[in-house]
This record gives structure tokens, sequence and C-alpha cells, in this order.
């Protein structure tokens, strides 16, 4: 007998009438009409059922952190690290650990069962590591928790940023990261991207770095993360994430770039949320939106994948780790309004981000993880228009969150229960 059958599902593909087999914590088959016997049976009912959402780009560390010390008045991304830096000498270990963990009940509800998390090793003390670590450890049976050591203050520019990784990747901190923007020199920030990748390349890790998130088109440290990338025989291991310069960069050197990253296997992750909310904050009109070519990266054959970035904490007051808000704001900045590309923005948030973080067993075919989401809409599209309800939430094959279908009832024009699949 198998543990668990979800029937009458549609797949991400656009496959109807699909039926999903569930053994052991993985899935046996998928296929219409599975003649057999379950422990437990689900009608997905012609919903739409998706592997996980996968948050490629966090800061767990900071989550829910709004208001502490005091609000960012201006909204601007140097406000958010002065205030971030205002709050370290307050943190506690307890108290970061209870945001992570409360945030990681809200991403289950949402469905999303993968997060990278960057964390600040700019604190001597490494509270914020030990307190991830640790919730790394309590959520593993539910989230993917991978963790990035990130220098926030600069790898270079903060003269104990190198001992702290070190300390760090020690610990279990998964990934390496980088700030090199954030260095006092082009010429420093360079060195930190080369030094940071023979840190990555020494110790087998995987590397993702804050990556020009500047409106500085001038900004051009993924070109030597790309160098570093073939260098070193990195490929497939190195995500760049925000890339913000490449907005306001010339089209005939974003072309050259591109190809260098393509070569590279160099992944890309826009936070579309975040950059269109913190960049060009010094134009008046025309404004730029701030948020890296999505769409020419995906059309160069680079994998593209987005993040939350933030949610209520110095950088970003809004927010509640819905990766179908991120897909949604990403196709509308990006103008990926056709079929395809909005379909690209689905997987930018599930499949994309799974191979940035090279999940295992991640998936809807047989032998991958049982690990799903079965959402209150009829195909992707559906999904990204409406945000619909996670009517369950799937880990290893057994259901871990719950919400019942949404309908509104009108008390006028007949009194109809209003359905927003029509």
């Amino acid at each position: 007998m198998l543990d668990l059958i979800v029937r009458n599902a549609t797949l991400p593909s656009g496959e109807t009438g699909q039926d999903i087999a569930v053994q052991d914590g993985r899935i046996a088959e998928v296929r219409p009409n599975i003649e057999a016997e379950a422990a437990e049976t689900i009608d997905a009912a012609g919903h739409l059922v998706s592997p996980p959402f996968v948050d490629s780009h966090f800061h767990m560390d900071a989550t829910l952190s709004l208001g502490l010390p005091r609000l960012n008045q201006s909204g601007t991304l140097l406000e958010g690290i002065a205030l971030w830096g205002e709050l370290k000498p307050d943190l506690t270990l307890a108290a970061i650990k209870e945001r992570a963990l409360a945030l990681c009940r809200w991403s289950i509800a949402r469905g999303t069962l993968a997060i990278r998390s960057h964390v600040d090793i700019c604190d001597d003390r490494l509270l914020a590591v030990d307190a991830l670590l640790e919730v790394r450890e309590e959520v593993k049976d539910w989230i993917d928790l991978q963790l990035v050591a990130f220098p926030q203050d600069g790898y270079l520019r903060y003269g104990k940023s190198p001992a702290n990784l070190k300390r760090a990747l020690d610990k279990g901190v998964d990934v390496v990261g980088g700030i090199p923007h954030f260095e006092r020199t082009m010429s420093d920030g360079a060195f930190s991207v080369r030094l940071l990748c023979e840190v990555a390349a020494e110790r087998g890790l995987m590397i993702d770095m804050h990556c020009d998130e500047s409106d500085d088109p001038l900004s051009r440290h993924i070109e030597t993360l790309a160098f570093e990338t073939q260098r070193l025989g990195l490929q497939g291991r190195v995500t760049g994430s925000h890339l913000t310069s490449m907005h306001s960069m010339d089209n005939y050197y974003v072309t050259k770039l591109m190809a260098l990253m393509k070569e590279a296997e160099v992944h890309a992750v826009a936070n579309p949320l975040i950059n269109i909310t913190l960049q060009g904050r010094h134009d008046s009109y025309p404004k730029r939106r701030g948020m890296t070519r999505v769409k020419e990266l995906l059309r160069e054959g680079i994998n593209v994948a987005f993040g939350h970035d933030c949610v209520m904490d110095p950088w970003y007051s809004l927010g509640s780790h819905d990766m179908l808000e991120v897909a949604h704001m990403g196709l509308h900045v990006g103008q990926m309004t056709g079929v395809a590309e909005q379909q690209a923005c689905f997987a930018a948030v599930t499949e994309n981000g799974a191979r940035v973080m090279q999940l295992e067993g991640y998936g809807l075919a047989p032998g991958c993880h049982a690990d799903m989401v079965i959402l209150q809409a009829r195909d992707v599209l559906e999904a990204l228009r409406l945000k619909p309800a996670r009517l369950a939430v799937i880990r290893r094959g057994k259901v871990i969150a719950e919400t019942p279908p949404v309908k509104a009832q009108l008390k006028v024009l007949g009194n109809p229960a209003i359905d927003f699949l029509k």
C-alpha cells in the first residue's frame, strides 16, 4: 500500500488529470489513473500542484526586526545598513532565533520549503551564525535551510572579516558570501572576490555574493566573479545576487558580460521587491527600475532565480514571505507578461532556485522527494495572478500545513459565492 496519492492534479507543465503516488517520502509514480490503495488520498480537484517554493536569497538574521532600534526614515539601502549596525550590539541569540523561527512558520504556511539565508559575520560574537545554525537543525525536517557566511561590512573593509568567515565556515555554514561593491575601492572589491573564491575552492563550497547592488554602471564585480569561477573551476557552484548595476550598463558591455556569465555557469538571483524599492533613489525622472536584466539573462541561457531578500527588517517594512508575490512583482518590473515569460517567473521561485541551491531530489518526477504544494489555482498563470491559498503543503509525503479554500460570499446581486478562477 502507498503512503499517499494526490489525485487529479494539474502540473506546472500544464498536464492535467495527473495522480502522484508517494512511498517512503519519495514520489513513486506520476501519471493519470494510478490504480493503487494508499493510507491517505488527497483530491487536488484539478488544482495546480507544484514543487515547493524556493527563496534563494534571504536575510533571516534580520527578519521581523522592523522598528529596532528605529524605523528607516529614508527607506534607503545605506540607512538600512546603518540601522543594522546600530542594532547589532543589542542582538541576543534568543531574539534572533525567535524571529527566525517565526519567519519559518510563515514560510511553511506559504509553501516555501527551501531558503538560502545570508548571515552577517561582522558581529565578532557570531551570534547570528550560532542562532541560525540552531534554527537550521530545528527546522530540517520541514525546510531546507542553507546559510551563507556574509561579511556585511566588507571582507577587506572590516578587518576581522577573514577570521570571522573562517570561524563561521568551521561551525558549519554552507556557502561563502561577499559584498565587493561595499569595499573601499573597486580594486579592493575585485581582490575580495578573488580571495573569497579561493576560500570556497579550497573548502569545496558554493559561493553566493551580493554583487553590484548599485545603480553605478561601472560597478562590474560580476565580471571578476565570472572570471574567478572560470579560473578556479567552480562552474555551477557560483551565484551573483542582485546584479542591479546591469540595469544601468550599456548594452554592448552587457552582451559581453552575459556571455562570460554563461560560459562560467554563474547563476543570477534577482530580488524584485527589494531591488525596485532601494535602487534608483538618486534619480528624479526618468527613474530606473533597478532590477537586473532578467529577461535577457534567461534568453542567454543563464539560470535566474528570484529571492524575497527581506521581510519587515531595516531595509524593507513589508512582506509575508510569499514567493508568488515576488514572482508577480518580477514579471511586472521585467515586462515579462508573455505566456512563456510568466512561466519563467514561476520557475524563478521554484526549479531555478533549486538549481541555485543544488537541492537534491527536488521536483515532481519519480524518485524526487515527496514535497509539493497544492494551490487554489488551475495553472501557473492563475497562481501568479491570484497568489492563491495554499490548500495543502506536503513535506516528504506528509501534510504539514493546510489552508481552507478561499471564497467570498456576496450579500448583494443575488448573493453568489465568488470564484475568482472564472
